[in-house]
């Protein structure tokens, strides 16, 4: 890879990344990144959740350089942009109901027994946390108990950013499998 990767063009620098030329990658991500923190912090007006939305796009840029065609690239990542910031959107509104749904549907005379079924499920997903590798566990604590970005993550590890992202797959993965079975033997069991 020469020096002057930066004067090369969109379509010239994907090629490149499909050969997993991180040079190209890094290009790429110094070209839009500003412009698209932009575009995400305009329709957010949250600096962190518009950071940690950039770093989706061009990880998803990277996970998918095999296989990415995109013969206008701004015009792409500018409709990444917009669609995982309509997604932070749907997801925060999601969450919001979600709650509320929950408060609603508790029944009275039941909060204890809610309470109880409550710990026990929590207590299993702490013990399938605390069984994962201790470099994804780390990664899932920081991300999902202290409520960290991968950037900060990777910055508070020392490791890269795709580190963070393929370990917290890994741990949700995990989690996500173990939890299904163990949810299904609870539910069969008590209810």
């Amino acid at each position: 890879m020469s020096r002057g990767v930066h004067l090369f063009s969109d379509e010239e620098l994907l090629c490149l990344m499909a050969d997993d030329d991180e040079a190209a990658f890094t290009a790429l991500y110094h070209r839009y990144w500003e412009t698209l923190l932009g575009m995400a912090y305009q329709r957010l007006k949250d600096l962190p959740a518009a950071e940690d939305i950039v770093h989706d796009v061009f990880a998803g840029i990277w996970r998918n350089r095999k296989t990415l065609a995109a013969q206008h690239l701004k015009a792409y990542l500018a409709a990444a942009v917009k669609y995982m910031t309509i997604a932070h959107f749907r997801k925060k509104e999601y969450g919001h109901q979600y709650g509320a749904s929950l408060q609603q549907t508790s029944l009275p005379g039941n909060d204890m027994e809610n309470s109880v079924h409550y710990r026990h499920i929590l207590q299993m997903v702490n013990e399938e946390v605390n069984n994962l590798p201790e470099k994804c566990r780390v990664v899932f604590r920081y991300s999902r108990h202290d409520g960290m970005s991968s950037r900060q993550i990777a910055e508070q590890m020392g490791i890269s950013t795709k580190t963070v992202d393929n370990q917290l797959h890994k741990a949700i993965t995990h989690l996500r499998h173990k939890m299904k079975h163990i949810l299904h033997t609870f539910f069969s069991t008590f209810f």
